[in-house]
């Protein structure tokens, strides 16, 4: 459940507490949350009929608001207030009583509150036509620390939500939107004659992936390679220095440090990026791979590589150069793409799907299954490096656009590349995924019992148990944890081992190993394992293979 909060805004009236109020519901809603807006003048009307405005009455009138806006964010929600408030002592009692108290001062001079005024009752009030009216013939005490001061004479709507949200953000009851920083036109050309005259480092296809995520706010709030107090800290707990989750260490790993601040990065003769070195460490990639990949078998595609890497790493800034392609254009949608073709969407909420494999029908029930409670689909296969005998990035993209034609709402999926590689490190890796689907604007992410995972070195549903470390708030994603899918000939359609009474043997289901055999063989797959499309391009690529 996610974590709640109150938003508690106080100041004149007509200050715009209410107009800056219902902007930021909207924004937070647009975020994923579901915020209740109690605001002063319908709370009177309704919660505090009858009371009056002596202090004694107006004090019961805000402990009032300030109970249901406890309820409201104890149970994972988020409430917004609009009142006046103006005793600071009952403000003060509110704060201490609810965890996530967010104080927003809103004020502007008299002057202009008269201005604003269309009713002419602050005019009435300094007539002294009006009695006990708040900052004219009653007092208004304003706060003394609030976490927010809003001055709506001098700053726009836009800069006055915008300043709530980047406290939010910093208070940690809100993620932050992930940075992209990728040069384009005359900058990129600038930076990659730059690289050419720094000194030069190079580096391979992974590589070139984590540096191209890292400078599209893939890996926020990872923005550069880890210097050492992150990069232990990942390894010992999962998380950064700051206690941010993130489970993968994401380091440039070498066997010669370069003797310099500032070096090119290059894949060949490319160059992919230009790298600020704040420090160098030793990593022991043997702890490394016990503490990320549970194992430090060279079996494992993941320690093998790690093993096989540099000793040394160097952390610090990178900016991309280059970009890894899928071969598949239309689809390598950066993070910021994706979020605006969600918002283009009306989406609110959008759920992630990773897969290295074509999607069969157990992926298809579980994304469907989804959908009917989510607004959108993220079909977001990795495109990076994975073992040799998966099969090729290509031959999966022509699947999925088989696929998504004949039995999907067109208006409902959005397919786009991940650029990341396979590190096969299982429940690490699920929280990973999870951390970068957020930065292409999930609020969702489907998980199965064995993610990311690669023989047998994970116990069965560690990727789902690995999430109870992490709350959704801080995670910034809330986490669909499925179980194992089949098609059971007894129900005569898909189900799962939480739906489905009946014995294994009823359960078709096909390994990755039993299919690469079949189509060794030219046979069809099952219509129960995958759809005759899917199958079909199956097919026809390991053909091409075999005749190649």
């Amino acid at each position: 459940m996610s974590k709640g909060f109150v938003v508690w805004f106080t100041g004149l009236s007509g200050a715009g507490k209410s107009t800056i109020a219902t902007a930021l519901q909207a924004e937070l809603s647009r975020r994923g949350r579901h915020p209740e807006l109690l605001d002063g003048d319908e709370v009177r009307t309704h919660l505090s009929k009858g009371l009056g405005f002596s202090k004694e009455d107006r004090d019961t009138n805000i402990r009032r608001i300030g109970y249901v806006a406890r309820l409201i964010a104890r149970s994972g929600g988020v409430a917004i207030t609009a009142a006046i408030s103006p005793y600071r002592d009952v403000r003060d009692e509110l704060r201490g009583q609810t965890p996530g108290f967010v104080e927003v001062f809103v004020r502007a001079p008299l002057d202009t509150l008269v201005e604003r005024d269309t009713k002419g009752l602050y005019r009435k009030a300094i007539a002294g036509e009006i009695a006990n009216f708040t900052g004219v013939s009653d007092p208004y005490e304003e706060p003394l620390h609030p976490e927010v001061v809003c001055d709506t004479s001098v700053e726009s709507l836009a800069q006055s939500v915008t300043k709530v949200l980047d406290r939010l953000e910093r208070l940690g009851h809100l993620p932050r939107p992930p940075f992209e920083r990728l040069p384009s036109g005359e900058e990129l050309l600038e930076l990659r004659a730059e690289a050419r005259r720094l000194p030069q480092l190079q580096v391979g296809q992974r590589e070139l992936s984590d540096i191209f995520m890292l400078g599209a706010g893939a890996l926020s709030p990872v923005d550069g390679f880890l210097g050492r107090e992150d990069y232990e800290s990942v390894v010992a707990r999962g998380r950064l220095a700051g206690g941010a989750p993130f489970t993968i260490p994401i380091v440039l790993r070498t066997d010669d440090v370069p003797a310099a601040d500032r070096v090119g990065l290059f894949t060949g003769d490319k160059p992919v990026g230009i790298m600020e070195i704040a420090e160098a460490y030793e990593a022991d990639p043997g702890r490394e791979a016990l503490a990320v990949y549970g194992t430090d078998d060279e079996r494992h595609p993941g320690v093998r590589l790690l093993k096989d890497a540099g000793r040394w790493a160097i952390g610090g800034a990178v900016i991309a150069l280059a970009r890894p392609t899928s071969g598949f254009p239309d689809y390598d949608l950066t993070p910021a793409q994706v979020r605006e073709v969600k918002a283009q969407r009306g989406w609110r909420t959008m759920v992630g799907f990773q897969t290295r494999n074509p999607v069969h029908r157990a992926h298809e029930y579980l994304q469907k299954v989804a959908l009917e409670s989510v607004d959108g689909l993220l079909l977001h296969p990795l495109v990076g490096e994975t073992k040799s005998d998966d099969i090729p990035a290509a031959v999966r993209m022509r699947c999925y656009e088989e696929l998504l034609a004949g039995y999907y709402p067109a208006d409902r999926v959005l397919l786009s590349t991940n650029p990341a590689w396979m590190r096969y490190a299982g429940p690490k890796e699920a929280v990973f995924h999870a951390i970068v689907r957020r930065n292409y604007g999930c609020t969702h992410f489907i998980v199965g019992r064995d993610h990311a995972g690669v023989g047998n070195y994970y116990d069965t549903y560690a990727a789902h148990r690995i999430f109870d470390e992490y709350t959704p708030s801080e995670l910034g994603i809330e986490i669909l944890r499925f179980e194992h899918t089949f098609y059971c000939s007894a129900c005569g359609g898909m189900a799962s081992t939480r739906t489905c009474p009946h014995p294994k043997e009823l359960h078709r289901t096909l390994s990755g190993t039993a299919v690469r055999k079949l189509l060794d063989e030219g046979a069809d797959l099952p219509v129960e394992f995958t759809r005759p499309e899917v199958a079909r391009v199956l097919l026809d690529a390991a053909r091409e293979e075999a005749t190649a």
